[in-house]
């Protein structure tokens, strides 16, 4: 697919049939995910891929509670077959920070040295470079927040402390859905935020 198709075809997609994802196309769809910019190539990404029914419900479980179900306005995002949890690593930025070849910007004394904290930042280019990776394999993907229950699923999953998650993303194959409210609202326009040479 060309790249501009890709960017265009891009959308959160909802609802998904359980069919499964070929293990080899989401491998590879994680390897260039992984190759996106990283600030100082500290490489502090990490993706937890749950694949398949048993893995995924472990994860619903976690997040939303069975009661809450029939109230809920996607039921089928339950029915994806992988979801993907990218975390970051915040600590791993001011040991690299530290390092002879950063230490000098002082970003490695703490993290609100950091006007604006990169590892949310190169964690989101990454699943950006997922989801856009998704579109170009014919399947679809819905980025969605974990909220309060972040540490909790962390937690479950047996991801070390020092990590945090940034939310969780939902591939498979699309299955029609209607759109969310939020994807009715148009775009702006190039000339309204686009500003050469400044505001």
């Amino acid at each position: 697919m060309d790249f501009g198709e890709v960017v265009r075809a891009r959308r959160m997609v909802r609802n998904f049939t359980d069919e499964p994802v070929d293990e080899h196309v989401l491998r590879t769809l994680l390897d260039r995910a992984r190759r996106a910019p990283s600030a100082g190539n500290t490489a502090a990404t990490h993706f937890v891929v749950l694949s398949g029914a048993e893995a995924t419900a472990r994860y619903w479980d976690l997040t939303l509670a069975e009661e809450k179900r029939a109230d809920f306005p996607w039921p089928g995002l339950l029915n994806a077959p992988v979801l993907v949890i990218p975390f970051t690593e915040p600590g791993a930025y001011l040991a690299r920070y530290s390092e002879a070849d950063k230490a000098r910007t002082g970003l490695g004394e703490a993290q609100d040295r950091w006007a604006v904290p990169y590892w949310f930042v190169d964690t989101g280019f990454a699943t950006m470079s997922l989801l856009l990776g998704v579109v170009d394999a014919g399947l679809g993907a819905c980025f969605f927040g974990l909220f309060d229950h972040g540490p909790a699923v962390a937690a479950a999953l047996g991801v070390p402390e020092a990590m945090v998650a940034i939310g969780t993303v939902a591939i498979g194959h699309p299955a029609p859905d209607r759109r969310s409210l939020s994807s009715k609202r148009p775009r702006p326009p190039l000339d309204d935020v686009v500003h050469w040479g400044g505001w």
